[in-house]
């Protein structure tokens, strides 16, 4: 820290009691002066040889034949005027960034100016804030600091405005200038710590990350940091993600709990206007701050109120670069009283907001350089698509643990992201059982809903094993589950497209259309809705163990003949209890209601082809349907 000692002479103040100072010496005092709470007696030639305030004081008083004066409204109170008095002394004060600014702007209330002494108090501190306090990256921190309960007189003295830019241009200066010591605990560059790998034994100066200033402008007081960093904004030097690490750095410091998504209890009104601040300093460019930073800002602005344009405002900011954010970033606590647990309707805001940002980025784009943007900006757009896609479906898989959890919330959400492009629905189908899980009590209709969310053939093969032993799942999903892996396994044993189906059995199949016989597809409709048998389950699980242990064989052997045979041997299996199970189903229908369609029976494989193998695969279905 810089500092300049002023006068020569001993110090000879004296305190007598909490609230009176006096100058020891041979010669009595002439004149008491009264600032704040304490009393100063002192002598009228050396203050009034350097003061042109106090001349006017004493002259005024003379006439009332009074050595007592009243001075209640200097700035920096009763230990600014001391050093001041002390300089007229000529005895040794010692000047600091803690206490330049207090004298100086007491110096400007005594009117010490080089007009009534050559040399005086003012002088010297100008000099000193020059040439060494403004010239230091600390002090020039420390300075502006104490500004703040000097106002308005630091602010005419201009004293902030030097602090400022001073602050600003160092922090704006290129990193390989920087030769002042700051503070830096956050993280360690390797040239820093001694673990550079290109560290050849020799010694080499250490490299200055570009953020070296962000800690030390921590210990500003919120307006003061909102000025000094608007400083640093406009001399258009530092980039905007240091900006935003900045600001990331300075919520953490200043903002209790901030870190772990949450405010401690303290002053509302404090903590509403610093975030309400950093809100307004945030950079305006695209990806500048990370995407969780500022959700845990959105979630300290929901819990501490804040307004409502500044909270719109980051959730526009948020929905451009949601597809940075993950599902424990969007875990918002439900404000209190509401019965759920998370705040479901805020993320379904931000990923309309994202939505809206892309159609805005295609809008934008100009007609006469539309062929060459716009084939990269829809493969970003895509990419982030489908980001957003696997973080809502994992944080729907979080949030469906909640038992209060309305569905109408659960599928609102997920419907949005449901144009989205995504190669699996793997995440959508562990959100799905989760809330199936969690919500026991759901009827088949609100079951049905959530399952139409999914695309059976997105799922993995992995996924499909999951789905086909799971009894949470309606009787059409596992079907659907089941052919899709059937389609799939034959395809890739050799080449086959989907079979060619009855209309019925296509009216159970995502995208096809229900049997001409209302009758049939009303009843067909409530079976496949049903949760299925225990009997069910078991049936599906013993063909899926007979399809892994085919594969496994096939494996084993090496040999990519026998291996295309077990597929198919396995496809072939798979597909006849597959069609045995569905028939099964329409049998039973048909013997409740009547006939299928002609136009469905048509496409039907023969009775003959397929009674056998029901009976010996589906006993328990048909067992089922009978007793209904």
């Amino acid at each position: 820290m810089k500092f300049m000692k002023l006068g020569s002479k001993p110090d000879s103040f004296q305190t007598e009691g909490n609230n009176i100072r006096y100058v020891a010496t041979e010669l009595a005092t002439d004149i008491a002066f009264n600032v704040g709470d304490v009393k100063f007696y002192l002598h009228k030639f050396p203050l009034l040889s350097k003061s042109a305030r106090l001349q006017k004081l004493v002259s005024a008083t003379n006439d009332e034949n009074s050595d007592e004066m009243l001075i209640q409204d200097i700035p920096g109170g009763p230990a600014a005027f001391e050093i001041c008095a002390k300089f007229c002394y000529g005895m040794t004060v010692t000047l600091n960034a803690y206490n330049v600014v207090a004298a100086r702007c007491a110096a400007e209330y005594l009117e010490m100016y080089e007009t009534v002494e050559k040399g005086n108090l003012i002088y010297k501190i100008e000099v000193f804030l020059n040439t060494s306090i403004f010239r230091s990256w600390k002090d020039s921190i420390i300075v502006l600091q104490t500004t703040r309960s000097l106002l308005p007189w630091s602010e005419e003295l201009k004293v902030v405005s030097h602090c400022l830019d001073s602050i600003a241009t160092k922090a704006s200066i290129d990193t390989s200038k920087v030769e002042w010591s700051y503070t830096y605990n956050r993280r360690k560059l390797p040239s820093e710590n001694g673990n550079d790998p290109h560290w050849n034994g020799m010694r080499k100066p250490q490299s200055v990350p570009k953020d070296w200033w962000v800690e030390d402008l921590c210990e500003l007081h919120i307006d003061l940091y909102k000025r000094v960093i608007s400083t640093i904004k406009t001399k258009e030097r530092v980039s905007a993600d240091v900006i935003g690490e900045a600001l990331n750095a300075y919520a953490l410091q200043r903002l209790p709990g901030f870190g772990k998504g949450m405010i401690q209890n303290g002053d509302v009104t404090k903590y509403r206007s610093l975030v309400e601040t950093i809100m307004w300093l945030l950079p305006t460019e695209k990806g500048s701050v990370p995407c969780g930073f500022l959700l845990k800002l959105l979630r300290a602005a929901i819990m501490l109120e804040c307004g409502e344009t500044e909270r719109t405002e980051l959730m526009r900011k948020i929905g451009q670069q949601l597809e940075e954010a993950t599902a424990a970033d969007l875990l918002i606590r439900a404000p209190s009283g509401d019965t759920t647990v998370y705040d479901v309707d805020t993320v379904q805001s931000l990923v309309e907001e994202f939505l809206a940002c892309e159609q805005n980025a295609y809008s934008d784009l100009s007609l006469e350089n539309e062929f060459q943007k716009i084939r990269s900006p829809r493969m970003t757009s895509d990419a982030s698509k489908v980001k957003v896609a696997k973080v809502v479906d994992c944080y729907l898989a979080e949030i469906s643990k909640d038992p209060n959890l309305p569905l109408a919330k659960f599928v609102n959400l997920a419907e949005i992201v449901s144009i989205f492009p995504r190669q699996s629905h793997d995440g959508l189908y562990r959100a799905i059982d989760m809330y199936l899980k969690e919500h026991p009590g759901i009827s088949k209709s609100e079951r049905k809903r959530i399952c139409r969310l999914m695309d059976s053939r997105k799922l993995s093969v992995e996924a499909c094993m999951h789905a086909v032993q799971n009894e949470r799942l309606p009787l059409r999903v596992v079907v659907q589950v089941l052919f899709f892996e059937q389609i799939r396994a034959t395809a890739s044993a050799a080449g086959n497209s989907t079979p060619d189906l009855p209309g019925s059995i296509r009216s159970l199949l995502p995208g096809g259309s229900h049997g001409s016989s209302r009758s049939t597809t009303t009843n067909t409709e409530e079976d496949w809705d049903s949760i299925p048998t225990a009997d069910d389950i078991q049936a599906l699980k013993g063909e899926i163990a007979t399809l892994r242990l085919a594969g496994g064989n096939s494996d084993k052997n090496g040999n990519d003949g026998c291996k295309i045979d077990a597929e198919k041997v396995t496809a072939g299996k798979m597909k006849g209890i597959l069609m045995s199970k569905i028939f099964s189903k329409l049998r039973s229908s048909k013997d409740k209601y009547g006939e299928i369609s002609s136009s469905d029976t048509s496409e039907s494989p023969s009775p003959g082809s397929t009674t056998a193998e029901e009976t010996k695969s589906t006993p328990s279905r048909s067992r089922r349907h009978s007793v209904s």
